[in-house]
């Protein structure tokens, strides 16, 4: 990696962010909390922490991407037009883990899907630094749905027989690394994974207090506020992003979206109905995913696996949208 001048004003922290720093250190006053907690606003509680560390810790990491030069530059591929730092997924990631952590919200399930999406974050954040081979990757992607499946969190609407569990089980693995890595696909437009990602959480939230499930609640609810507060760095008004996800970012969060739908119990007697719900709010990626494949395999495009892993085009939903005549934003 080039090295490059350190210019030290670039590290001091402007106004605004001094004076978030002090309401975060506000909200972590030991009677705050409480005080949420009492009037039923937990929720609101963990929204505004995990957005505010996410908020704080975007313009760190962007300085270390910097300074490191670890950058997307972009090339006949990509609709950015200047080098733009990466790593912005390690705020995101460093916020929900640490509202996790701060909120002591843990169950058996939770253990195994927050084990999994940290290894797809950290085997993203080595991709974003070296560019590992698509092979590696989608090894240790299947390693990371093993040990969540480990915990018990699989699809659960087949007979109880053994080849109800067998197939629950592939389903269960198509669904994670389709979900994943159509998340990925997705982060090729300012604010655009990260807006999906918020929407979706939103809507998981939402589903998940209806249906009584405070571990969802949490997850959901700080995974969105981690996106907020890296969402205006990455969609700015009338400029480009300043920071991008990078893959440790874009799967990270597809590997949580995809881990929360089947963690949940939706409420309903018939499992296929319960999960209509769910699919349907990630049905976007699902669509995505299926159409593009479906085509780049029949124009052959793609061959295998890691073509499909490493293919880079402009076929995707938003790319279409753009073709058609719609602005980005």
């Amino acid at each position: 990696m080039k090295n490059r001048s350190v210019n030290f004003r670039d590290y001091i922290p402007c106004k605004h962010n001094i004076v978030i720093f002090f309401i975060f250190i506000l909200l972590i006053c030991p009677t705050v909390r409480p005080w949420f907690s009492h009037h039923k606003l937990a929720w609101l509680y963990i929204l505004l922490f995990s957005f505010l560390v996410s908020y704080l810790s975007v313009p760190v990491v962007r300085r270390i991407a910097s300074w490191r030069n670890i950058v997307d530059n972009p090339d006949d591929r990509k609709v950015h037009k200047t080098p733009t730092a990466l790593l912005g997924g390690v705020a995101v990631y460093v916020a929900f883990a640490s509202t996790i952590i701060f909120t002591n919200s843990y169950s058996l399930e939770l253990k195994g899907v927050a084990i999994g999406a940290t290894i797809i974050f950290i085997i993203g954040l080595i991709d974003d630094i070296v560019n590992l081979r698509a092979r590696l990757k989608i090894l240790i992607q299947i390693i990371a749905v093993s040990i969540m499946i480990y915990y018990g969190v699989v699809a659960d609407f087949l007979p109880n027989t053994w080849w109800g569990h067998f197939f629950e089980i592939v389903i269960t693995f198509l669904w994670m690394l389709g979900i994943t890595n159509s998340l990925n696909f997705f982060d090729g437009m300012d604010g655009l994974a990260t807006g999906l990602t918020i929407i979706c959480s939103a809507f998981l939230g939402t589903l998940a207090i209806k249906t009584m499930q405070p571990y969802l609640v949490v997850l959901s609810v700080a995974l969105a506020g981690s996106c907020f507060g890296f969402f205006p760095y990455n969609l700015r008004y009338r400029k480009p992003a300043a920071i991008f996800l990078g893959d440790a970012g874009s799967t990270f969060m597809g590997f949580m979206l995809a881990g929360m739908v089947l963690m949940g119990g939706w409420g309903g007697k018939e499992p296929i109905k319960a999960y209509a719900m769910p699919i349907l709010i990630m049905g976007i990626f699902i669509f995505d995913m299926v159409y593009t494949t479906t085509s780049r395999i029949a124009s052959h495009k793609i061959i295998n696996v890691r073509e499909w892993l490493e293919f880079t085009g402009k076929d995707h939903l938003h790319h279409r949208l753009t073709a058609l005549g719609l602005s980005a934003k």
